[in-house]
């Protein structure tokens, strides 16, 4: 029972041996000044291998914790799936001759800041056994512990506080860590899980006794998709009031005997565009729950087509913008139902 997992740094390579691995946790920042050279190839690495991927940053203990925080996010840029963590430890010259009082009231506010600032992430906190019994006082850790022991067998860290990693190993070629959960996906699910709920659905109308079907080909129902960014580049929704609710026909109900329903965005621009417009749609499934895709609108006179399927009883849509400087958020698009009925 139990997953393993590395955390990597300058140290390994841009593409470490992935092999038997369910997670990876990748150094970006350290103070205000350094960044891993390495750290967006091993988190293409990883995303690519399917590991989950937790990123960290290393502190210079004498600086404002927000200060930090905010470098640290600016670059990390994490999925809704990914993990936040601080590497809190001192025994480096910067931070040797940092206060122990000032240092755990670094570790208090860069955890409380960065949780503030990514609500719907876990955001946790990585410390020896040392510092864990001699520098903390207080057992706070955010979301979840990640400790190290080096020596200790993997998942027998000897502590009584509840911890999600255990750092069992600093030998080798990278450090190696291990996860109580049963597997990849149930560690994903668990960080998927600070994620809030997608929007509501609007309350069902009632339907007419006796309705007229609409043929092949015709609309059921056109919307426009509101205009200002919802999410980061990433994808992580950052302003809910930003996303659109899309009603969805039931596929093979005896009144509506739908074989089909085509659920396609188009942008209602008359100019050519310059570059995609990206939509984030999220279809809720009564048997399989939500599930979420980019789709790109990458010209005016093309529509982007996600294909539904039975069960499929709402969805949401809102826009992504392609980098941290796009500015396409008013750009007029709106989205098109179309059914088709059973032979």
């Amino acid at each position: 029972m139990g997953i393993y997992g590395q955390d990597w740094a300058s140290y390994q390579s841009a593409t470490p041996d992935t092999t038997g691995l369910s997670f990876a946790f990748i150094k970006v920042t350290q103070g205000m000044t350094y960044t891993n050279p390495e750290w967006t190839a091993q988190r293409d690495h990883a995303r690519g291998a399917g590991l989950v991927v937790g990123y960290y940053h290393y502190p210079n203990m004498a600086n404002s914790p927000q200060t930090e925080a905010d470098r640290f996010l600016a670059l990390a840029l994490p999925a809704a799936s990914e993990l936040l963590c601080l590497d809190w430890e001192g025994y480096d010259t910067a931070n040797s001759a940092v206060p122990h009082a000032t240092q755990l009231a670094y570790k208090e506010a860069w955890l409380r800041y960065v949780k503030s600032k990514a609500p719907h992430l876990p955001v946790g906190l990585y410390c020896s056994l040392d510092y864990w019994d001699n520098i903390d006082t207080t057992g706070y850790v955010q979301d979840f512990l990640w400790i190290a022991t080096a020596g200790l067998p993997a998942g027998q860290p000897g502590i009584r506080a509840h911890w999600m990693f255990h750092q069992f190993s600093d030998s080798g070629s990278a450090d190696q860590d291990y996860c109580p959960l049963g597997s990849t996906a149930a560690l994903r699910q668990w960080a998927l899980s600070f994620q809030p709920p997608p929007p509501p659905a609007p309350a069902p109308q009632p339907q007419p006794a006796t309705p007229a079907h609409p043929q092949t080909g015709d609309d059921v129902a056109i919307g426009q998709i509101p205009a200002g960014f919802a999410c980061n580049p990433s994808g992580l929704i950052t302003d809910r009031s930003k996303a659109g609710v899309i009603p969805l026909p039931t596929l093979g109900d005896s009144r509506w005997p739908y074989s089909m329903v085509d659920l396609s965005f188009a942008c209602d621009f008359t100019d050519a565009l310059t570059t995609p417009i990206r939509l984030r749609v999220a279809v809720h499934n009564t048997a399989g729950g939500w599930r979420i895709q980019m789709v790109d609108i990458k010209s005016t006179d093309a529509r982007a087509h996600v294909w539904l399927q039975s069960g499929d009883d709402k969805a949401s849509v809102c826009r992504v913008p392609l980098t941290a400087t796009d500015t396409a958020s008013d750009v007029p698009c709106s989205w098109l139902v179309e059914t088709r009925l059973q032979a």
